[in-house]
């Protein structure tokens, strides 16, 4: 008797395909995330299920699936998942770490330039034939090279950007929850600071930690307000770590110098003001959304489904304890 297992958004077809070796394969067939009902009606009689993030997977969905042995994560993140609820019911939980380090570190410092020199804001500025001839004055923006980078986080992803840093000759600063050994600080060539000095001194904040109750609002009006009223803001972490709120009223003010984000407090929802300044750059949360990664993501997930139902402990599983003995 085949498995079954329920997708609940289309992925890369690679990792569809290695589903179906192993499963008999239900997918969403929107293209938009499932609705809660769709979500609970789609993983009845399902072994496994296949999540995205912004699917919220709680004791009320995993009981609507007695059979469910797996829920593979198609995500870092799996703070959409009641951990403890899914360890209770021995339900392994999986996710899919390390392979979009690199490409979400690359998306957070094209970021970081697009807002130091107004990439967007020039981009407009020509499409709306503005251009009239080089101009001393034209779009003035702030360099990158030889300024202070500060990563609040220094796990895989603050790493990949300090590697990024070095080649702008960067001094890095960083911030974690504890000081890292001085073997990585001397290889990354960072050094440690406490969250307000860290604010101080850095030119680019850059936000790399997971979303949990100790960083939820990690940054608000208080840690806004330390900041240099040049400094730039990025966000590729987590909506909720930053008080958006607090960003508008501190970019209203000029409190610091603008914001590049890829991810929003209450995603897809976002503070409408932000939309309106051009010193804010804005993405659709697409920092691991490249042709490559995506599918490695895919093929990881389907991975770690098939894995726990053929009685194994998944490659990447964050409950061992709900795994098999």
């Amino acid at each position: 008797m085949r498995h079954s297992i329920y997708v609940s958004r289309a992925i890369p077809q690679p990792g569809l395909d290695l589903l179906a070796m192993v499963f008999d394969v239900e997918v969403n067939p929107h293209n938009r995330p499932c609705a809660r009902q769709e979500l609970l009606a789609g993983v009845q009689n399902k072994d496994a299920l296949l999540c995205l993030l912004t699917d919220v997977i709680d004791a009320e969905v995993m009981d609507a699936a007695p059979r469910l042995k797996v829920i593979a994560n198609y995500a870092v993140g799996y703070n959409n998942i009641d951990l403890d609820a899914a360890t209770e019911r021995s339900i392994m939980v999986a996710n899919t770490p390390g392979v979009l380090t690199d490409t979400t570190a690359d998306l957070a410092f094209a970021l970081l330039m697009a807002c130091a020199r107004r990439i967007v804001e020039a981009d407009q500025f020509m499409r709306k034939g503005n251009y009239r001839g080089w101009s001393p004055m034209l779009l003035l923006g702030s360099d990158v090279h030889h300024k202070t980078l500060g990563l609040v986080g220094f796990g895989r992803i603050g790493q990949a950007m300090a590697e990024r840093a070095l080649g702008f000759r960067m001094k890095v600063l960083y911030h974690d929850q504890t000081r890292l050994p001085e073997r990585i600080e001397k290889q990354y060539h960072a050094e440690y600071r406490q969250l307000p000095d860290l604010l101080r001194e850095s030119d680019f904040v850059s936000l790399h930690v997971p979303l949990a109750d100790s960083t939820l609002h990690l940054i608000g009006s208080e840690q806004l307000s330390l900041m240099k009223p040049t400094a730039i803001l990025i966000n590729t972490s987590r909506g909720p770590v930053v008080d958006e709120k607090a960003l508008v009223a501190a970019l209203e003010n000029s409190q610091i110098g603008g914001a590049g984000l890829d991810v929003y407090e209450s995603e897809p929802d976002f503070q409408p003001e932000l939309a309106q300044m051009s010193n804010v750059v804005m993405l659709p949360h697409v920092a691991s959304a490249s042709v490559e990664t995506r599918t490695k993501m895919a093929v990881m997930a389907a991975e770690n489904a098939c894995a726990a139902v053929r009685g194994e402990m998944p490659p990447n599983i964050v409950n061992p304890s709900a795994g098999p003995s």
